[in-house]
Parts: C-alpha cells; sequence; structure tokens
C-alpha cells in the first residue's frame, strides 16, 4: 500500500502529541483531518489557549476540529464520510467508545509511555520515576474499550536518567514514540505485524496526581522522597510546610547517613544548606521556592529565610 493513499484521522491534545503529528507529515502521510480538544482558559489570567497539536497542525497546513464531545452523531458523520484508514490516538484526553474505534478500516492506534502492560493509565511518566524504575519507553497497540488494555503492535525502551523529572523524561519519550508510530504504521502497511494481547496479570496502574499529591512524606527514605520530588516536577510540584507556610521543593539529593532525630526535622548540616532527617537517611535541600517569589538555590533562599536544626517541616 503507497503510504501517500493512507488515509489517517489524527488525534491528540498536548506537548506529547506534536512529535508524532509532525513525523506523520515527514514521511508524507495523508492526515484527512486533526481532532483535538477545545481552546481553554489557562493561567492566573485565565487567557484561552490553543492546544500544541492545534498549533501544530494549523501550520502544516492540517483540517482541525475541536468537538467538547466526540460521541456526537455529527463528529460520526464527518469521520463516515472522510472514510479512514487509521485512527492514530495520542494523548487525545478522552475515551473513545467502542463504535467509534472501529470506525476505520484498519484499527485504532495508540502510543503510551509505558511499556505496557505496566503503568497504564494517564501518569505512567510521573510514576515510572517515583518508583525508580531504571527504564521506560513507549508502546504502540491496537485500541480497545479498555483503559490501555489492547493488543501491543511495538515498543521501544528508554533508560531513565539519575536526573530525570517528568518534564525531561516527558520530551524524551514524545520523541522516542514518533518513529515507533512510522515504523507500526509501516509494518501494518506490509503486513509484517502480530498484534501481541497484553499480560493482565502484570498490568500496572499510573493513577492521575492531584495537586494535592505533591505532598512530601518524610518518613519514607531519603532516596524514595527525592526519586518522588523528580516524578512530581513540574506537576503537581513536590512541597512541604514550614509552619503555615508552603515550600515547593524542586531538588534535592539524598545523604545516606544514620541520623537520630525524627522524620521531617530539620538537622545541623553547613551554613549553606538545609539537611532534613527522613525515614532512612537525610535529604538536602537544593533547589526550593517560598510561598512568594521564585525558584532559588538553597544557599540563596537561607540568606533571606532562616531555618534553625530543630524545626519541623510538615
Amino acid at each position: 500500500m503507497n503510504n501517500r493513499k493512507l488515509k489517517i484521522i489524527f488525534m491528540g491534545t498536548p506537548e506529547f502529541a506534536v512529535p508524532s503529528l509532525k513525523e506523520l507529515n515527514k514521511n508524507h502521510y495523508d492526515v484527512v483531518l486533526v481532532v483535538t480538544q477545545p481552546d481553554r482558559p489557562k493561567g492566573r489570567g485565565r487567557k484561552v489557549i490553543s492546544p500544541p497539536v492545534k498549533e501544530t497542525a494549523i501550520s502544516l497546513g492540517y483540517e482541525v476540529i475541536q468537538p467538547v464531545s466526540i460521541k456526537t452523531d455529527n463528529f460520526k458523520e464527518i469521520v463516515r464520510k472522510l472514510k479512514p484508514d487509521i485512527f492514530v490516538v495520542v494523548a487525545y484526553g478522552h475515551i473513545l467508545t467502542k463504535n467509534i474505534l472501529e470506525m476505520p478500516r484498519i484499527g485504532s492506534i495508540n502510543i503510551h509511555a509505558s511499556l505496557l502492560p505496566k503503568y497504564r493509565g494517564p501518569a505512567p511518566i510521573q510514576w515510572a520515576i517515583i518508583n525508580r524504575e531504571r527504564e521506560t519507553g513507549v508502546t504502540t497497540m491496537f485500541m480497545d474499550k479498555g483503559l490501555d488494555t489492547g493488543d501491543i503492535l511495538l515498543s521501544a525502551k528508554l533508560e531513565i536518567a539519575p536526573d530525570d523529572t517528568s518534564a525531561t523524561l516527558h520530551d524524551r519519550l514524545a520523541k522516542l514514540g514518533a518513529p515507533l508510530l512510522i515504523k507500526t504504521i509501516k509494518a501494518i502497511e506490509a503486513e509484517e505485524i502480530k498484534p501481541i494481547p497484553q499480560d493482565h496479570k502484570k498490568a500496572t496502574y499510573a493513577p492521575l496526581l492531584k495537586k494535592n499529591d505533591g505532598h512530601i512524606n518524610w518518613k519514607k527514605s531519603a532516596e524514595d522522597i527525592e526519586a518522588f520530588i523528580r516524578g512530581v516536577t513540574p506537576w503537581p510540584g513536590a512541597f512541604t510546610f514550614y509552619g503555615n507556610k508552603r515550600l515547593k521543593i524542586f531538588a534535592a539529593k539524598p545523604i545516606l547517613t544514620d541520623i537520630t532525630a525524627p522524620p521531617e526535622t530539620v538537622i545541623k548540616g553547613f551554613t549553606d544548606e538545609l539537611r532534613i532527617a527522613t525515614g532512612k537517611g537525610a535529604l538536602s535541600i537544593l533547589k526550593i521556592q517560598g510561598e512568594s517569589g521564585k525558584q532559588l538555590s538553597i544557599r540563596d533562599f537561607l540568606r533571606g529565610h532562616s531555618i534553625p536544626p530543630g524545626t519541623i517541616l510538615n
């Protein structure tokens, strides 16, 4: 099959989906429609912002629609008229029902940011870091009515770096997924791919992280907390309280040492250092932000804020 004639409807919304859309364009696939979520107000000013996929799609000359719901007869009629061969779905943000998934002639392909069946769900990147995994990756699969339960097509692995945050790992996985998508489509066209059912017994789930999920549990080990901080950066962000003031923690370093102070206690360190006792070892804070102000190195922060040994954080 000539890839110029293959009709694709692309469905995606955030930055993670952008490299895949660009790669389809680069490889001259016929993207007949891009479906993304509606523009929404964001930030303190509540300025209406277009999804990254919309901006990219327009720049590439694609037709874009932004339905509030894809369950309407109007959406289904648009799809029927286009007669797509494949849906490519990358972080679209809505669950597709079985009757919609079955509309394309070949099927619906999804790129998921984990090595399925591990870390199904909406936050696989964050949880892989939080759980101190050494590697993760991306998986292409045929979608079914379940949540990330479809048959696996291809996968690609990626080592998690010791300093990876969910932001840096997100970007590397997005770039890894784009060529894997092309490889998957070409293998389907050539009939050289055999979908593999997932082993549901090995499945794990990566639930969505909410704002309060960034609260640091100092009873955990220093190494676990350091990984947690990286995993929730930039969202929802790691934080603790000094009295009633919220402190945001952006980077830290575990210090594996015997301590007698209970977890949450600020312990003695160097003059320009903030060390906190944990359930195992201590954590040295490297980057921090107070309630008002910007992100600072701990040295700069402590010049204007005194947090003496014996202070209890919570």
